[in-house]
């Protein structure tokens, strides 16, 4: 089976230039504690695992090999409608809707461009159900 977590953690710590005793100390664990991660010898804990994709600015799910895209799925949107204020606005009131997750993790696979038309779709929806 592969390391896919320990060649990932691997690969954003050598991207940072950082050896294993930075990421040790980040982390407030021992270099060899580290080191057994990225060989996968031991696993991290979920909290580590948070701390770790907060450090790399990854989501979790990258770092666990579920998704191959590193940003979280609000960093794909945030980038896509970062020259529209309003969609970044309604966006971030969206996310926080349970009902909406499954769409928002399968629509950060998409293009910025259609991020945005996806957004602007749901506004003219929620826009014209508010007039009613």
């Amino acid at each position: 089976m592969k390391n896919i977590l320990g060649q990932r953690l691997r690969k954003l710590r050598e991207e940072k230039e950082l050896n294993q005793q930075d990421i040790a100390n980040v982390l407030g664990i021992t270099y060899n504690a580290y080191g057994n991660y990225e060989r996968g010898v031991r696993s991290p804990d979920p909290e580590t695992i948070r701390q770790l994709a907060d450090f790399f600015n990854v989501s979790t799910d990258y770092l666990l090999g579920r998704d191959d895209s590193k940003n979280a799925p609000e960093k794909a949107f945030e980038s896509a409608l970062s020259d529209s204020p309003e969609l970044l606005e309604f966006w971030k009131e969206l996310s926080k809707r349970d009902d909406l997750q499954l769409m928002f993790k399968q629509a950060r696979k998409l293009s910025p461009e259609s991020i945005r038309k996806v957004v602007e779709v749901i506004k003219l929806i929620e826009d014209k159900e508010a007039e009613e």
